[in-house]
């Protein structure tokens, strides 16, 4: 958003047009840290009230004409048109939907004893029994499971040595005995019904990411109170491109990817990003919105001229500082291990317009 701001502020009337940026931002330490950047280490935070209640808290920006920063802990708390937030929303979600809560399933093949199995809620008491009749797959929860502690602490090694073994994760996933309440929540659409018909098919699903990507489609589609459609969303994170996310969830430490259930509280955790989902929970949010991509971000940005702009920063840049350049432009649209070109993704949500342009970066070009 700094970065965001700063290019912005070079176009006058553009920077003059934006009335607030409004982050979406829970933690408080997190909130501080982005107003620290955007405003100075002193800038003052003050909540501010809606109808006597606290609401959200402001902050202004060093950059333009000094709009203001606000943040809200949940998509829900942004106001709509008619509560005096922007008519035109223009949201970026940038490694945003990868740090939202997953649910993960697996496809178990219907078995003889399980017809007199009863459907549990989350504190195991029966709900409704099963069909005796039903002998199809049913979806099982993988549930995460505090991991028993283990009192062989050592072990001896290849030359006889006692050793220290190394300490076992905290946690691990765990089968959920019977279909749950989760698991009947699934959206029933092709791309799951087909992987449920494979046993031990597994895939990770996360409704708070559709409730989020429903929310943009209705504030860009317009809706009843006569806001019409105006705006756009850009997504920006990694996940598969036409394949539902599986085994994905992870945790990363020092730059490192280990394992999600060790370094509890220490480690950033994430999953990969369905972004099949999105789309079809941003049709079904609004039908005033069309979604196009996911794009690999290397053809998104090669399409946009990434070339071209490094080429002119290079120009005028110090000799020192034109292999950075060089070498950071091309990491961003590569491929491979160390590439971001194929492993992020680029979706937008846009007013439907009934397919008569497509947007730049995604099979379309710039306008007279």
């Amino acid at each position: 958003m700094s970065d965001t701001l700063r290019t912005a502020a070079q176009f006058r009337s553009f920077a003059q047009a934006i009335e607030a940026v409004w982050l979406v931002e829970a933690g408080e330490g997190l909130r501080r840290q982005q107003c620290d950047l955007l405003w100075g280490e002193k800038a003052e935070m003050r909540q501010v009230e809606v109808g006597g209640k606290p609401t959200y808290w402001e902050a202004k920006s060093k950059y333009g004409n000094g709009i203001p920063i606000r943040w809200v802990e949940d998509v829900a708390l942004l106001p709509r048109n008619n509560e005096g937030v922007a008519k035109m929303p223009f949201i970026i979600a940038h490694e945003f939907f990868d740090a939202l809560p997953i649910y993960a399933f697996e496809s178990v093949a219907a078995a003889p004893e399980q017809e007199k199995t009863q459907l549990l809620d989350k504190t195991g008491r029966p709900m409704v029994r099963q069909d005796p009749a039903s002998k199809v797959p049913q979806w099982r929860e993988l549930l995460v499971t505090p991991t028993r502690p283990s009192l062989d602490l050592f072990s001896m090694g290849k030359d006889g040595a006692i050793e220290a073994k190394q300490p076992e994760a905290d946690f691990h996933l765990t089968m959920a005995k019977a279909s749950n309440a989760n698991s009947l929540v699934i959206p029933e659409r092709p791309r799951y019904q087909q992987l449920k018909q494979q046993p031990t098919s597994r895939i990770e699903v996360s409704p708070e990411s559709y409730r989020y990507i429903q929310d943009f489609a209705k504030r860009i589609g317009g809706d009843v109170s006569g806001n019409k459609p105006a705006g756009a969303a850009l997504i920006i994170d990694y996940g598969p491109l036409d394949t539902v996310p599986v085994n994905s969830f992870r945790g990363i430490k020092e730059h490192k990817i280990v394992s999600p259930f060790s370094f509890a509280g220490q480690a950033d955790i994430s999953a990969d990003v369905d972004f099949g989902g999105l789309a079809d929970a941003a049709l079904e949010g609004s039908d005033g919105v069309e979604v196009h991509g996911p794009v690999e971000q290397g053809a998104w940005l090669t399409q946009l001229g990434v070339q071209d702009r490094a080429s002119r920063l290079m120009k005028d840049a110090e000799a020192s500082k034109k292999a950075d350049i060089e070498a950071g432009w091309k990491r961003l649209v590569e491929g491979g291990p160390r590439g971001m070109g194929k492993a992020y993704k680029v979706m937008t949500i846009l007013p439907e317009n009934g397919g008569k342009r497509r947007p730049v970066g995604f099979g379309g070009s710039v306008a007279a």
